[in-house]
């Protein structure tokens, strides 16, 4: 008589996740909530990212993070130039383990999370730093990140009016058909610098090749700036970071930025003497003063958030 196997346990949660379960399982109020949760974990732990070139001028990033009970690493590559065959400028995947076991929990889709981590974290500083919480936002650059952080905005702060700036014609009219199937009212603008008098809050998410904002903000203006992580990159006019640092306020995301935020680093600020937004939530008494300037390079730790989210 054959001998039964035992049946396989069935696990507590799928192994590969794709781009569509990976946004269901970060929707964005709850991702909000969970970065600054995370902020406030004494036991994560955030090594900075090794960034290797790669041939054709893209690069590998390897980006990993823990806390007590959760470790990931994210594997992405970032190439530039696939915007020119349509082709994903981010690809990879973030992968889940279990402390304790070793075990693998998830596989998430890398440019998903990114996508929306980056928005989320743009919302959560908004909400603690930006001094006229109401629309309508200007989003600079169409494409992933724009899409994102329109929705996460919408979703998070119940922003309902958009003005949309990009060089892409048919990438605005794509994200000016999403929102309008969102039921939110947004509209292209030519010039993303005389549309900041009537945003009070913005959002620069290129590819950051190129400076996208120069003109002074609003006094009660609020920009995120998310596309360059290098020094190199940059959207934001070197007089403009200047003016924000002279007349406003400048948060970071983390202490990386010291050595990642291109826009900063060419207006030749020092970057370290700057909060990051883990100071302005921790510290009741931050106060923003004047127009502010919100500076993402990202950071594993919001990989880790949205990992501890999806879990």
């Amino acid at each position: 008589m054959a001998t039964m196997k035992p049946a396989c346990p069935t696990p507590a949660f799928p192994a590969l996740l794709d781009a569509a379960l990976t946004a269901a399982r970060l929707p964005y109020p709850a991702l909000v909530r969970e970065l600054a949760r995370l902020l406030k974990d004494p036991t994560v732990q955030v090594p900075r990212r090794l960034v290797i070139p790669l041939a054709g001028g893209g690069s590998l990033f390897v980006m990993p993070a823990l806390d007590a009970r959760t470790a990931i690493t994210k594997l992405i590559t970032f190439t530039p130039g696939n915007a020119a065959s349509g082709r994903p400028a981010i690809q990879g995947d973030v992968v889940v383990f279990d402390v304790a076991s070793g075990e693998r929990r998830l596989v998430l889709d890398g440019p998903t999370v990114t996508a929306r981590r980056t928005a989320a974290v743009s919302v959560l500083a908004a909400q603690r730093l930006a001094p006229c919480k109401q629309g309508p936002v200007l989003i600079v650059g169409a494409g992933v990140q724009g899409t994102a952080h329109l929705q996460a905005f919408a979703d998070v702060m119940g922003v309902t009016e958009f003005f949309i700036a990009s060089r892409s014609q048919s990438s605005t009219e794509r994200l000016l058909a999403h929102a309008q199937a969102l039921g939110l009212k947004a509209r292209g603008v030519p010039d993303a610098n005389a549309a900041l008098a009537d945003c009070p809050m913005a959002v620069t998410c290129t590819p950051a090749s190129a400076v996208v904002l120069s003109a002074p903000p609003r006094s009660d203006g609020f920009i995120a700036a998310v596309g360059a992580f290098t020094p190199q990159m940059a959207e934001l006019e070197a007089g403009l970071c200047n003016f924000f640092a002279a007349h406003g306020t400048v948060v970071v995301d983390t202490a990386d930025a010291a050595h990642e935020a291109g826009d900063l680093l060419q207006a030749g600020l020092d970057v370290s003497r700057f909060a990051s937004l883990a100071d302005a939530l921790a510290d009741e008494h931050f106060k923003a003063s004047g127009p502010v300037l919100f500076k993402s390079c990202g950071w594993a730790g919001w990989d880790l958030a949205a990992a501890r989210a999806a879990l």
